[in-house]
């Protein structure tokens, strides 16, 4: 299908998240204040192994979700703030998690907090952290947001027992793909999303629009990143491309990989990925793979439709600049892909 594009407007602007982060430049800088303070223990090593993941950047996309979802509902308080920084807490025990279980040695071009501290350390510092983002979920007061952030911390987990389970496993479908998927990222991208409106105490109509925003906004994120591992330059990943394949991940470029090929091919991924048989060459080999039967272009594919879906969720919303640039974030999420 053709798209007519505005090609002298893209050239003068890449979608980006610089709109958002200035929208939400001041609550940011509380929500890194809170960071600061509750991340801290008389136990030294504590805030200093959680200094060392959270100081290693990203862009604090979930906890701007959440600022810029309860500005665009009309809220004017503080309590965003707080649970920004809770959401914030989750994402990065999550992530400490993570790194142990894949043992990974690089995240955002820094080495991992358990390459340089140990697993032991690693795991249980992330258990502090949920702590403390369960200790601010009980101060905001809100049932409902309770409820939604800790079924949020609840499903992530499964998604981690789950993607265990389809680990190595070159049979896995792309139904079983995206429900890790969804509850390993877009769970807390919708749960994030969601608060905002509850703090804003609008009605369920808009909390369930945030909610579909946030999840399917999650669902594109992941998928792109996916592709990524086999499409970018190290430099712009910030890890290792390639990581997925040797850690024998099963991802959508994978799975459809295996689907469209012939028995070879499905050998190749059953020696690379199950047996984890792998040697010079082969991670080349499989990009040529996925090239030759569209499995990166397809996947993008996928990947604009829940950015599409994402985008039509919030249309129960009148225009405002934060819902703009919610909108923008997700061509942004998208546009990483090329």
């Amino acid at each position: 299908m053709a798209v007519v594009v505005n090609l002298q407007n893209e050239r003068k602007q890449r979608p980006s998240i610089a709109a958002l982060t200035a929208l939400a430049g001041d609550d940011l800088k509380q929500v890194n204040e809170v960071i600061l303070q509750r991340m801290q223990s008389p136990v030294a090593l504590i805030p200093q192994l959680a200094g060392h993941i959270i100081a290693a950047g990203g862009k604090r996309l979930r906890p701007l979700l959440t600022l810029a979802s309860a500005r665009m509902c009309g809220y004017e308080g503080r309590r965003h703030v707080a649970l920004a920084a809770c959401v914030e807490f989750i994402h990065t025990a999550t992530l400490l998690h993570d790194d142990v279980v894949d043992e990974s040695d690089l995240r955002r071009g820094l080495a991992t907090a358990n390459a340089v501290w140990g697993n032991k350390a690693s795991v249980l510092v992330g258990d502090f952290l949920f702590s403390r983002a369960f200790q601010l979920m009980v101060e905001d007061g809100s049932l409902s947001v309770l409820a939604i952030l800790s079924n949020a911390s609840a499903v992530i987990a499964e998604g981690e027992v789950l993607q265990l389970m389809t680990a190595n496993d070159t049979e896995t479908t792309e139904h079983a793909y995206l429900e890790v998927i969804k509850a390993k990222t877009a769970t807390l991208f919708a749960a994030a999303c969601r608060v905002g409106a509850v703090v804003a105490s609008r009605p369920k109509v808009e909390e369930e629009a945030l909610d579909s925003y946030g999840l399917n906004l999650g669902i594109a994120f992941q998928i792109v990143d996916d592709v990524l591992d086999y499409a970018a330059h190290q430099a712009t990943l910030g890890k290792s491309v390639g990581d997925d394949f040797r850690d024998g991940k099963i991802t959508l470029p994978v799975v459809l990989s295996f689907l469209r090929g012939d028995e070879t091919e499905r050998e190749f991924w059953r020696r690379t990925l199950e047996r984890l048989e792998q040697g010079d060459g082969d991670l080349e080999h499989a990009v040529v793979l996925m090239e030759k039967h569209g499995s990166l272009r397809d996947s993008i594919e996928r990947a604009k439709h829940y950015g599409a879906v994402a985008r039509d969720a919030l249309g129960v919303f009148p225009d405002s600049p934060e819902k703009r640039a919610l909108l923008e974030l997700v061509d942004f999420a998208i546009s990483r892909s090329h």
